[in-house]
């Protein structure tokens, strides 16, 4: 018996992802949709200055990242990026340090996925995460209810401090990020729940003690 497409398919989440650099500003927009419809859409700026190949590789890590949290299983990625796919799927070989160094970190999150794919589609169908990826540093988006934006203060890459947060008796800023790490309980408003899951890969809860990057 051949295999329905369709129950091939179930489960797969699709994710478009881009980055875009200028002189004055980079960022990346994210899209994910669930097998469902939902959809969810980020903006990202950068608080540093990176290439436009870096800016690729920040959408996708920053993409993966999210849906990690979110514990989806299956999961298509898009990018426009001939050299990020290249590297992604092995058919290309890193030949910078800082190429080498995100690989390395892609990698390193392709266990959390039962099914990952990376796949390379034209700009022009990767519009929406293009705008995003533009728009990440425009004031109006800011006040937009629909579209998470965020800060990225240095690349994925770079060497990390990690500090030692003791469990507080009273509830505090860190509250919210204890409940979701340890035991899965997200925010009631579904807007503070994403900006939650997001930010929660800056932290890390082990046997007791919230580490923060």
């Amino acid at each position: 018996m051949e295999e329905d497409p369709s129950e091939s398919e179930r489960g797969i989440w699709k994710l478009s992802v881009d980055g875009s650099s200028c002189v004055n500003s980079s960022g990346v927009g994210l899209v994910l949709t669930s097998p469902g419809g939902w959809t969810l859409e980020y903006a990202l700026r950068f608080g540093f200055k990176a290439t436009n190949n870096e800016a690729k590789w920040e959408a996708l890590i920053a993409g993966l990242t999210i849906t990690k949290h979110l514990e989806v299983q299956n999961i298509e990625a898009s990018s426009d990026s001939q050299l990020v796919v290249g590297l992604a799927s092995g058919e290309y070989e890193a030949r910078e340090d800082s190429m080498e160094k995100y690989l390395s970190h892609f990698q390193s999150l392709k266990s959390a996925f039962e099914v990952l794919r990376v796949l390379k589609i034209p700009r022009a169908e990767n519009a929406r995460a293009d705008q995003l990826s533009k728009l990440a540093t425009a004031e109006e988006l800011k006040k937009n209810q629909t579209i998470l934006v965020d800060c990225l203060d240095r690349p994925t890459i770079s060497e990390v401090d990690v500090m030692d947060i003791d469990l507080p008796q009273k509830p505090n800023w860190m509250t919210p990020f204890i409940n979701w790490l340890r035991n899965g309980i997200l925010p009631k408003d579904p807007a503070e729940a994403r900006k939650l899951v997001y930010r929660a890969n800056r932290f890390q809860l082990r046997e007791g003690i919230l580490y923060k990057r």
